[in-house]
């Protein structure tokens, strides 16, 4: 028989799904509730579903009801539900705003706001149990997780990561829509607040001979693309062709950045996107 917080789970994830957000069965510990088809090998595997087999975390995550059911009928534990950040069309951002332990991340984001003049639009918005809220925003490609980088008390979750949907239960509490959320659609971030969330720039390294500067800048660009890890290679990708198209050369660098996040293991097709966001991007005009 299915407990009542399992059934509100699995519906407000089949809402949400609708809306074109993939989802993902929690834990009342806030983690992916279908258990690893790997946790018993010996070695660690990269798998992110290959496999075939559920209980690969947020590369679970889909919009198609019938897996969305058939995630909750193998984890019948799950009070709750994830919604993946970062995953087209909408590249989720997820504004994880803390209130306690003396921070407090509405007034840091506030503060943030007005001083690189920007203004936090009305978007959806979650209660959390511990008195802090998420802000759901779109973007125009991935952004990278960070935590605490933006401010005290602001935590981004952007590709790779996951925000808790409401309706969800945990050991903390449940999570909730705030009041009048539900009619706002989600709001597209501001502009000065996604250069905020790009990775910091790569460390400058001394070059052996002299170069033209921006023929230094672009290898730079292709190094710190080639130096991404699992988890932040979209985010440093787009960063890096942000900045090549501020720069003026990113047309011309765009085939070697595509080239070096092939290599670090994104598909061509992906790379290619991302890139390509990055230019609209920088083509739209500055507020």
């Amino acid at each position: 028989m299915p407990r009542p917080d399992h059934t509100r789970a699995l519906h407000a994830a089949l809402l949400t799904a609708a809306r074109g957000l993939p989802v993902i069965p929690l834990s009342r510990t806030k983690m992916p509730a279908v258990r690893s088809p790997h946790r018993d090998e010996l070695r660690a595997t990269g798998c992110r579903g290959e496999c075939g087999r559920p209980g690969h975390g947020v590369y679970d995550a889909t919009t198609d009801p019938a897996a969305i059911r058939a995630l909750f009928a193998v984890a019948p534990w799950s009070t709750g539900y994830g919604i993946a950040c970062g995953r087209a069309p909408f590249h989720l951002i997820g504004l994880d705003l803390d209130v306690k332990h003396g921070t407090d991340g509405v007034a840091e984001l506030r503060a943030l706001a007005g001083a690189y003049a920007f203004t936090v639009p009305d978007t959806v918005t979650v209660l959390t149990p511990s008195g802090g809220r998420h802000l759901w925003l779109s973007a125009p490609g991935p952004v990278p997780n960070s935590v605490g980088r933006l401010g005290p008390g602001i935590d981004v979750r952007g590709e790779g990561g996951y925000v808790v949907g409401p309706g969800s239960r945990t050991v903390g509490g449940r999570y909730l829509l705030a009041p009048g959320a539900a009619r706002h659609p989600l709001a597209p971030a501001p502009e000065a607040l996604l250069r905020l969330t790009a990775p910091p720039p790569p460390p400058r390294e001394a070059e052996p001979e002299p170069r033209h500067p921006a023929e230094k800048r672009a290898a730079g660009l292709v190094r710190f693309v080639l130096d991404s890890q699992e988890g932040e290679r979209n985010g440093r990708l787009f960063w890096a062709a942000c900045r090549a198209y501020d720069a003026g050369f990113g047309e011309a660098l765009a085939p070697a950045l595509v080239t070096a996040a092939v290599h670090t293991g994104l598909s061509e097709r992906e790379a290619a996107a991302t890139v390509a966001s990055a230019g609209r991007l920088r083509a739209s005009p500055h507020p």
